[in-house]
């Protein structure tokens, strides 16, 4: 039976922390092109919605959505730093900010994919 670790992050205030089960690792790191993207300027990487657990500060947790406001993107209230969101062209998967994580540097995973979020796939149905 495979074990895996839980991984632990925090906004930079440390008011918001989260655990995370990622069994595959830092599954495909990326940035996106998109509006919130751009100027969010973070690396993300997926997780499913049940290996994502609040552990402290869900009430600092702010909710922002847009355009189709299907996908839910959450902010620590106190510092302003963005945790993660429920995607939008994947709901069953939150997307998560790498540099949470403790002793992860997003700077040393070297080239980065950028999503083509301006031509969203949800946006051809």
């Amino acid at each position: 039976m495979k074990i895996n670790p839980i991984h632990k992050a925090s906004c930079h205030c440390g008011a918001v922390k989260f655990e995370l089960i990622l069994p595959n690792g830092l599954d495909d790191p990326r940035r996106c092109n998109c509006s919130m993207c751009r100027k969010r300027g973070t690396i993300v990487a997926s997780a499913m919605l049940d290996n994502l657990k609040i552990t402290q500060g869900e009430d600092m947790l702010t909710l922002y959505q847009f355009n189709t406001m299907t996908a839910k993107h959450y902010f620590c209230s106190k510092c302003g730093i963005y945790t993660h969101h429920q995607r939008r062209s994947n709901p069953k998967q939150y997307g998560f900010n790498i540099a949470c994580l403790e002793g992860v540097n997003p700077y040393e995973l070297g080239e980065v994919t950028v999503y083509d979020g301006i031509n969203h796939p949800a946006d051809n149905n």
